[in-house]
């Protein structure tokens, strides 16, 4: 019986930014580019993590950012469900033109740096504790786990964890508990 399961290549896209330049100007480029980036996305397997890889540019204007990473970030939960968008190798400056853009918009996302991943853009602190928790895990969380971890009630947990799901920034799967009952488990990039 052939594994149905991706493979870890499969889990994994990548769209190498600077193969469009090492400055990246204007909407109207970055619309092109997202439009490359939305069918990566659509192809991408349940679970994917899609990477935009900004090595080699070295920098990009608010207006790029705002475009490429904003309005790609707004239609992640709805549109591409379970599937993840990070960045990785930001320049300074494109970093702090991202995060401006981010910002404005009220939303995050996840950056990698080399294998550690932190939140970027606009976050509320305690959601970012949450985050880091989560990708500390070794295994899928609860909601008990991260009530017990942090030391706030069941209700305070659920909704950290709902809000980085609304967000994009992390999946929601039904489970069994070890008593047999239905459960919810939380996982976000490896």
């Amino acid at each position: 019986m052939k594994n149905s399961s991706p493979t870890l290549n499969e889990m994994e896209k990548r769209l190498a930014l600077g193969t469009f330049g090492p400055q990246l100007w204007t909407r109207d480029l970055a619309r092109t580019i997202r439009a490359e980036l939305n069918e990566m996305l659509e192809n991408a397997a349940d679970g994917s993590l899609v990477v935009i890889d900004a090595a080699s540019v070295e920098v990009f204007d608010y207006s790029f950012a705002n475009e490429l990473f904003g309005k790609t970030l707004l239609s992640l939960p709805n549109e591409y469900p379970g599937k993840f968008l990070v960045v990785e190798n930001l320049s300074p400056y494109a970093r702090e033109n991202l995060i401006k853009a981010l910002e404005s918009l009220g939303i995050a996302m996840i950056e990698r740096k080399k294998k550690s991943l932190e939140l970027i853009g606009k976050i509320h602190p305690a959601y970012s504790e949450t985050f880091a928790i989560m990708t500390k895990a070794k295994e899928p969380i609860t909601v008990n786990f991260i009530a017990e971890k942090l030391e706030i009630n069941i209700t305070a947990a659920s909704e950290r964890l709902t809000k980085l799901v609304n967000l994009g920034l992390a999946r929601r799967e039904k489970a069994t508990s070890v008593s047999g009952r239905e459960q919810f488990t939380y996982t976000t990039v490896s």
